[in-house]
């Protein structure tokens, strides 16, 4: 396979490469576009251990995913730069993940009052149990804004979300509980 000096090179020859399965395609793919998705990785988390690590999923990903590649749709380092993109948004979210069972354990275990009221509990059981069923980004971006009370810039920022979308999600997410409690008071006794 001819070593191509640098990433303007014909890479088109290198897409057919990785696609029929060549390790030396993958060996030179990560040695042109390696740098590039570290200093991304870098520059989004801050933590040069996790910058490796996204570097490294991202280039495991692009070979396991080498035959998604449609080199018609865009460059090798354009695929390369939206792997990264996803890897970085998983590593924050588990991130989140991480920090918001850390608070769970911390608030469950610190001095509060327990919760008399039977239907109180109900409600708030029920509540966690939406927001688990709604799942991640959604759910993630309805605890950031009400339970940590960050602003919408912040929540964009920790999730790597445009603003439009954190708004988007927290006032479907809302309509979502809101008539979901609904249903529940309607069923109640």
């Amino acid at each position: 396979m001819p070593v191509h000096d640098e990433p303007g090179a014909d890479t088109g020859e290198l897409a057919q490469a990785l696609a029929v399965g060549s390790t030396d395609a993958l060996a030179e793919i990560y040695r042109l576009w390696s740098s590039l998705v570290h200093t991304i990785a870098l520059r989004s988390l801050g933590d040069p251990a996790d910058a490796e690590d996204v570097t490294q999923q991202v280039f495991v990903s692009a070979w396991h995913g080498r035959h998604t590649f449609r080199p018609e749709h865009g460059s090798i380092q354009a695929w390369l730069v939206g792997i990264t993109r996803h890897r970085i948004a998983d590593l924050r979210t588990q991130r989140y993940r991480n920090h918001r069972n850390l608070q769970a354990v911390a608030l469950e275990s610190a001095a509060t009052p327990p919760v008399t009221d039977d239907a109180e509990w109900a409600q708030r059981l029920l509540v966690v149990h939406e927001l688990e069923r709604m799942g991640d980004p959604r759910a993630a971006v309805i605890r950031m804004a009400f339970l940590e009370d960050r602003s919408h810039d912040d929540i964009a920022e920790a999730l790597g979300l445009p603003l439009g979308t954190v708004k988007s999600h927290i006032r479907r997410g809302l309509l979502q509980l809101r008539e979901r409690l609904k249903e529940v008071d309607r069923v109640s006794p």
